[in-house]
């Protein structure tokens, strides 16, 4: 049994060819899609967040929406880059959405991606100390905001406040019970696979990863989340952890699906990605049939307990709903999946 969910980047453009052509469309499109998503029976609404793009940037009112309007199905993000981020306030964020949900936030957090724009997490206002880089920085500031998850109080109180507090030092509020549990850590190398582990993360793994053995993705791939959960059990963390893996999968069951993805075979591709020799994970499509014997052979897939289906949300919400209908339908019980 897998948990399975979409993934949608939430591009919009003002092309004619576009069904979301503005940022409006694009947000409402979103909650329209996790809505219809939790009606087919999927399990996961998740997000991406950029930041100077047409695409989803401040994931929290969008997430704090999606719990107002659904009952059951997670809702995430995949991922949050944490040198953008003022982890107290995010903390804030976060838990006011994780209450509005009910407690179904699945936050999934990491050093970022490649920008649209020159070091843009100067322009929020952040900068690493001396001697440290970026990545460092986006590391302390995921140390913090795990630390203000925990619901611990860390604030001396005014002895003359406006409103009476609670005994002893004061904590971040509102605070959601649980959620420092269901933060993800989005990792492209072994290395910080490994570093999340000892953090007490959960593992997200998208469709590129640092080109580290030379071996096909789906390989190396599930080498890292092994690796993984070999330093959660080293670093004696008594939960279970989650590890979900991202890919664009299209079952072709009519013409529409033939004309937009049945275009010949596709496979790994290497690239640079901010210095780093990068693997990117081939996409599947096919018919139903042999899409179930294709996706028998990914090592990955069948390591991790989530898969998040990473939608074209530019086609639009019934187009999309149709995408994940059909792998839910005929596709994940032919693999155990349902």
């Amino acid at each position: 049994m897998k948990k399975i969910g979409f993934l949608s980047f939430g591009h919009w453009s003002p092309s004619p060819q576009s069904q979301t052509r503005s940022a409006r469309d694009t947000l409402l499109q979103s909650i329209d899609l996790a809505v219809a998503a939790e009606e087919l029976g999927a399990d996961g609404a998740y997000f991406r967040v950029h930041h100077f793009a047409r695409q989803l940037a401040s994931p929290f009112p969008l997430l704090a929406a999606v719990g107002a309007r659904t009952s059951r199905i997670e809702i995430g993000t995949a991922v949050i880059d944490m040198r953008y981020e003022n982890p107290l306030y995010m903390a804030e964020d976060a838990g006011s959405a994780d209450l509005i949900s009910g407690g179904r936030l699945q936050l999934g957090i990491s050093r970022g991606s490649p920008e649209q724009v020159i070091d843009g997490w100067r322009y929020f206002g952040y900068r690493p100390e001396e001697g440290q880089s970026d990545a460092d920085m986006a590391r302390q500031h995921t140390e913090v905001l795990l630390n203000v998850l925990k619901g611990e109080g860390f604030a001396e109180p005014n002895p003359r406040p406006m409103f009476p507090n609670p005994p002893g030092l004061l904590r971040l509020e509102p605070h959601s019970e649980g959620l420092r549990e269901r933060i993800w850590w989005g990792s492209a190398s072994n290395g910080t696979a490994v570093w999340a582990a000892q953090q007490g993360m959960n593992l997200q793994s998208s469709t590129l990863k640092e080109d580290e053995t030379g071996e096909p993705f789906h390989v190396q791939q599930a080498k890292q989340i092994r690796r993984y959960r070999e330093a959660w059990k080293e670093a004696g963390h008594a939960r279970e952890p989650r590890v979900s893996v991202s890919r664009s999968i299209f079952a072709l069951v009519n013409d529409l699906d033939r004309a937009y993805f049945g275009h010949g075979k596709d496979g790994d591709q290497i690239g640079l990605i901010d210095n780093m020799r990068a693997i990117f994970g081939r996409s599947y499509a096919a018919e139903p049939d042999r899409l179930v014997e294709e996706l028998k052979a990914d090592e990955a897939i069948a390591e991790a307990d989530t898969l998040l289906l990473t939608v074209p949300n530019q086609l639009g919400v019934a187009y999309n709903a149709h995408v994940i209908e059909a792998i839910l339908k005929h596709v994940a019980p032919a693999l155990g999946w349902r």
